[in-house]
């Protein structure tokens, strides 16, 4: 099973929205999938045998909006792919999207983006960084 320690390692080389692949790459350790709450960063992470790992919030908590944009979160990934926003501008952003936590799923390469309701505002696909 994998550590906090090693997510965080792993972690520390993105820089930019475009490192995105490379690191869910890198997080095969055993990870189906983790999920990334925007309100105030908290992780919850599940191994392909079951086993949970938790890690606690990153920063103060923010506003999500009641109601997923599409539209407008596709906008917020496509600038953050092409490295115009930090970290924090992306979650805000998202917050602002109506995003209440993002699922990357390691297993299927694809990072789904949930509202407050419980829908899916977003499936989008991640590239297979194995291929570069």
């Amino acid at each position: 099973m994998f550590t906090l320690e090693q997510i965080a390692k792993t972690h520390a080389k993105v820089k930019t929205g475009a490192d995105f692949p490379r690191y869910v790459q890198d997080l095969k350790l055993g990870m189906a999938h983790y999920d990334f709450y925007v309100s105030d960063g908290h992780s919850e992470y599940v191994a392909s045998i079951g086993e949970r790992l938790d890690a606690p919030a990153k920063y103060p908590a923010l506003q999500v909006a009641p109601h997923g944009d599409a539209a407008a979160l596709r906008h917020t990934i496509a600038i953050h792919q092409q490295g115009q926003t930090d970290f924090m501008t992306f979650c805000q952003q998202a917050a602002d999207a109506g995003v209440r936590y993002w699922r990357t799923d390691v297993v299927n390469l694809r990072c789904v983006y949930v509202d407050e309701a419980g829908s899916e505002i977003l499936v989008e696909p991640i590239p297979d960084a194995s291929a570069y």
